[in-house]
């Protein structure tokens, strides 16, 4: 799915919080000014304001997108933006106390020392937080890894402009040149040439790549097809001043690597929504935690009794555009599940790049009866096993709503528009679980079902699959 490398407010939470932080502090320096060494939020009035300056920093911080491009920010730039910060607040801190009847009881004093001080210590406080981060190459967001296609008589000039621009915001994964294959391996401005231009898909179907950026010189044509082929495996492509086919995906302008480009994807998604999705999955990754831990009181000893080994299950998975991750999950398989599974291939009741038996040996409680009973079915049945995987959302590799995480073996017979169903976040459940979960058996239906949320997602719709997902859990419907 697109969403702007950019122009996420939502990755410099850091300076929101120090932001909020020294407002406060500048707040508390104001009242002090003024009434001496006491604490302003035992006065009911100055309590309120004290909230009230909270809540407006951060409606400030989403609606004046104040945070755009900050570590781009010269000192001059920085400053001015600063003051429209904090004149927003001011304002609104007016319009306050003359609706509620209060200013009588707030220090004009402290008001106006407040407006000064919030402006010197929050432009301070930016100022040494940026050249923290840019001297220890600091970042507390997850990168976006951007292949760069360029030809080689600029490819040296592309690839500088593109690390000077950067700003840790971005990983450039490798060079692909346009016009030259005998260069593959070598290295231009300090990256790899990692593949012919042939080769390109197959490079991105193996490998965690976010975004291609297309610069090259005018003698040069990249076919439409060339981007309509990268959006469909779910790449956001971002091309420098060229035309694209109208059927090649959403389109919008932003600034990538230091150039004005053209961004298509799969799908398309503002950054307020993306916020939105991220709360919801922390309030509900929380919830199910706490539900974790309660479970944990009888799950835990149970697996131990009837299968000796770790309790909690541990698996790389894939997740958003090809990212490695520790997946987990209650034990609800012996020990030599993996092992076992290559020999049960055969036997595999999907058709594609999935695999699942209906009647499973390898669950524990499986009978040489074939009966679906004992602990592993009723973890599975219930959807108890699932329930680590809020840990892996709270950590943000997953989402609550999203689509089926593939194993590696999966993701490795992939064929290029199976990759597209990697463009959102995996989610501990999608379209797929609500609409038959294991008795849908046609991998393509899957990726179908997974392609088709990626491009109608909304809030709206994961609200609709989560409640539904709780019903088809209650009614334990197709869950083994």
């Amino acid at each position: 799915m697109y969403n702007k490398i950019s122009g996420g407010w939502l990755k410099h939470w850091d300076f929101m919080l120090l932001d909020m932080i020294f407002l406060q502090a500048a707040y508390i320096f104001s009242y002090m000014v003024r009434n001496g060494i006491n604490n302003p939020y035992e006065n009911r009035i100055y309590l309120n304001i004290g909230i009230f300056i909270c809540m407006i920093d951060l409606c400030a911080s989403f609606f004046l997108e104040g945070y755009r491009g900050i570590m781009r920010r010269d000192g001059f730039m920085e400053f001015k933006a600063v003051i429209k910060h904090v004149f927003t607040v001011c304002i609104f801190v007016l319009a306050y106390l003359f609706l509620s009847k209060s200013s009588e009881e707030f220090s004009r004093i402290s008001f106006v020392v407040f407006s000064v001080s919030a402006v010197a210590v929050l432009f301070i406080e930016r100022s040494l937080w940026k050249l923290y981060l840019l001297k220890y190459k600091k970042i507390y967001y997850m990168k976006k890894a951007l292949l760069v296609l360029t030809s080689s008589d600029i490819a040296e000039e592309v690839v500088q402009t593109a690390e000077r621009n950067t700003y840790n915001e971005l990983q450039i994964l490798g060079i692909v040149l346009a016009d030259r294959d005998d260069l593959v391996g070598s290295v231009i401005g300090g990256e790899k040439v990692v593949c012919r231009k042939e080769e390109l898909y197959d490079y991105i179907q193996t490998k965690w790549v976010d975004g291609i950026l297309i610069n090259v010189s005018e003698q040069y044509n990249i076919p439409g097809q060339f981007v309509t082929q990268c959006t469909q495996m779910g790449v956001t492509v971002h091309i420098k001043i060229s035309e694209i086919g109208e059927d090649a995906g959403n389109q919008e302008l932003e600034k990538i690597a230091g150039y004005v480009v053209v961004s298509t994807g799969i799908g398309s998604s503002s950054p307020g929504a993306l916020f939105a999705k991220r709360l919801i999955d922390i309030a509900g990754a929380l919830i199910g935690l706490v539900c974790t831990g309660i479970l944990s009181i009888f799950v835990v000893p149970a697996i131990k009794i009837a299968s000796p080994g770790p309790v909690i299950f541990r698996q790389t998975r894939i997740g958003r555009n090809g990212r490695k991750f520790q997946m987990y999950k209650f034990r609800s398989m012996h020990m030599d599940a993996e092992e076992r599974k290559k020999a049960l291939m055969e036997q595999n009741q999907m058709q594609g790049n999935i695999f699942k038996l209906y009647n499973d040996p390898r669950i524990i409680g499986s009978g040489p009866d074939g009966k679906r009973h004992g602990l592993g079915w009723f973890l599975r049945k219930t959807s108890i096993d699932e329930f680590p995987q809020f840990w892996n959302v709270l950590k943000g590799d997953m989402s609550l709503v999203g689509t089926r995480p593939p194993t590696v073996d999966e993701w490795e017979k992939y064929e290029h528009h199976h990759r597209a169903r990697l463009a959102m976040k995996p989610g501990i459940t999608g379209i797929w679980q609500i609409s038959g979960r294991s008795d849908i058996t046609d991998f393509e239906e899957i990726v179908k079902l997974d392609m088709e949320y990626i491009k109608n997602w909304n809030i709206g719709l994961d609200l609709r699959i989560i409640w539904k997902t709780l019903g088809v859990v209650m009614k334990g419907k197709g869950s083994c």
